[in-house]
């Protein structure tokens, strides 16, 4: 059973989706504390709904590329990209307890970089494929 094509107005909405995710997703490279991973991948995926030629940029992307390939080879998140994210996340919510009032908008900001957090670390770090490659070398010899 084959999907009907889009709407223009579904392509439309998944093409704002798309370029507004992108959007926070570069800026995110510069801010701490904004998941730029999360952001490219919604981005990708409003993308293959809404512009071919957006979501082939984001493949061939030398940036994105990687992280879209790893994501649709088994839901991947390198351990390097975990690291810095928790680095910025962790910056970012000290400043904010250093720099703004403690009220609940503080708490409910460092409550969301943690879920986030957490889900990122919950992600594997190499795809499933690899794991066979490295069990399977390890018992050659």
């Amino acid at each position: 059973m084959t999907r009907p094509p889009p709407s223009r107005l579904s392509r439309v909405l998944f093409g704002l989706l798309a370029y507004v995710s992108l959007g926070i997703g570069l800026i995110a490279i510069v801010i701490p504390g904004l998941p730029t991973t999360e952001f490219i991948l919604l981005a990708a995926w409003a993308a293959t709904r809404s512009s071919p030629r957006l979501s082939a940029w984001l493949e061939n992307h030398r940036l994105f590329g990687p992280i879209l390939h790893n994501w649709r080879n088994g839901k991947v998140i390198e351990r390097r990209a975990k690291v810095s994210a928790t680095i910025s996340m962790v910056l970012c919510a000290s400043l904010m307890l250093v720099f703004l009032e403690h009220r609940w908008p503080v708490f409910l900001a460092i409550g969301g970089m943690t879920l986030g957090n957490l889900w990122i670390w919950s992600r594997p770090e190499t795809t499933p494929s690899n794991l066979d490659d490295r069990s399977s070398a390890g018992t050659q010899g």
